[in-house]
């Protein structure tokens, strides 16, 4: 009977796999590590998230010249611990699954992985274990610790959103690329070496800096012509940032409305939009038939 409970509460902790195959011992690491509702399980996941917190500040001062001149050695040491920490946790959560490919190709499994290589390709990669800020994506487990796993759904919309707007964004950034060629390549005929513009592809980079409205300064038309033309792709770069922005908004809104209503017409008034879990219309309050509420 107990090993029943664990086994239950195992499958509903690990959404990746069942616990019919797994030994007693399994089966209570599995819902230590991967479940938040019993006190182990809670305090392991706050444990984890504190190390993945220390780990990336002792890379981030590391990276700064006078603390790792004084500390280098210290924290070198610190991070080779917690990537060996990590590495432990890595293992023993592919220990406790059933299914342990599918694990290790899941998002959490990937980003499990990413965390502890950039320390170990460090040996052969100089600076390639500063990629270990990867962690941080690690610490998207706060959710389940908060129990508002619930977020995760808004960022499925987002995603569904994303989905559907990429092929527009793609022709739109293939017109916006077209349009960076045309006017650096003005530019560069109009102003020359003698401005700055030494090559058509710096001159595409003036255009990129200009129409983006970053404005770095470092090159800037010094002809009267030159200038009007950069006045024209200033304000046509006001134009276009809001572009890919409104279509993703338009597909935000629909990915919300399409997951949370449903076309079902009200035998009343006739409305034909509601909550998938209505039971009334909301215009007219008249109940809604039973395939509404399923």
């Amino acid at each position: 009977m107990p090993n029943q409970k664990i086994q239950h509460s195992n499958i509903h902790h690990d959404r990746f796999l069942g616990g019919e195959n797994l030994s007693p011992w399994q089966l209570k690491l599995n819902e230590i590590i991967f479940g938040v509702e019993t006190p182990a399980g809670r305090a392991f996941d706050i444990v984890l998230l504190i190390a993945i917190m220390l780990s990336i500040s002792a890379v981030m001062l590391e990276s700064v010249q006078g603390i790792r001149a004084r500390w280098g050695t210290e924290l070198l040491i610190a991070e080779w611990g917690f990537t060996l920490l990590f590495t432990l946790e890595y293992l023993l959560r592919i220990i406790c699954v059933q299914h342990r490919l599918r694990y290790a190709f899941s998002f959490y499994g990937i980003i499990d992985l990413l965390s502890i290589l950039p320390t170990f390709l460090g040996v052969f990669i100089a600076g390639s274990h500063s990629m270990v800020v990867l962690r941080a994506l690690r610490l998207i487990r706060i959710f389940r610790i908060l129990k508002v796993v619930h977020c995760m759904s808004e960022a499925e919309l987002l995603w569904i959103a994303l989905k559907a707007t990429i092929s527009k964004i793609t022709v739109f950034m293939v017109v916006v690329m077209a349009i960076v060629l045309i006017m650096g390549s003005t530019m560069y005929l109009i102003e020359g070496e003698k401005s700055g513009f030494t090559s058509i592809p710096k001159s595409v980079y003036w255009a990129i800096v200009t129409i983006t409205t970053v404005g770095y300064g470092d090159i800037a038309p010094q002809s009267a012509l030159g200038q009007t033309l950069a006045a024209v792709i200033m304000l046509l770069g006001y134009g276009i940032i809001i572009v890919p922005t409104g279509m993703f908004s338009v597909e935000v809104v629909n990915a919300s409305n399409s997951s949370t209503s449903k076309e079902i017409t009200c035998p009343d008034c006739h409305s034909s939009t509601h909550d998938f879990d209505a039971l009334f219309c909301k215009r007219c309050g008249t109940k809604l038939p039973d395939c509404c509420q399923q």
